[in-house]
């Protein structure tokens, strides 16, 4: 059996966009930024979904909130775990 192409946790796009909105994407490099992402997810409980819509009709506003937070936490978090790491790999 294979799961629907269209099924994806819908946190790998709310971390996309807050990395966006944090200018990182143009700041570091595409390793780094693929690093982040997989730190953050481990960091937020699974939300998967097959349609972005649903999430946009069907999801509370306190919810959508939470689960902002949530990506905000993951993403301060691994950020200083990842700049710690690389500031011991090059010696600061």
């Amino acid at each position: 059996m294979k799961l629907h192409s269209d099924i994806h946790n819908y946190y790998e796009h709310l971390i996309v966009e807050r990395i966006s909105a944090l200018g990182l994407d143009k700041t570091k490099s595409t390793d780094y930024l693929a690093d982040l992402c997989c730190l953050a997810l481990n960091e937020v409980p699974p939300r998967y979904i097959r349609f972005e819509v649903d999430m946009a009709f069907y999801l509370p506003q306190s919810e959508r909130q939470q689960m902002e937070m949530n990506v905000d936490y993951a993403l301060k978090k691994s950020r200083e775990f990842l700049d710690k790491e690389n500031s011991r790999e090059v010696g600061i």
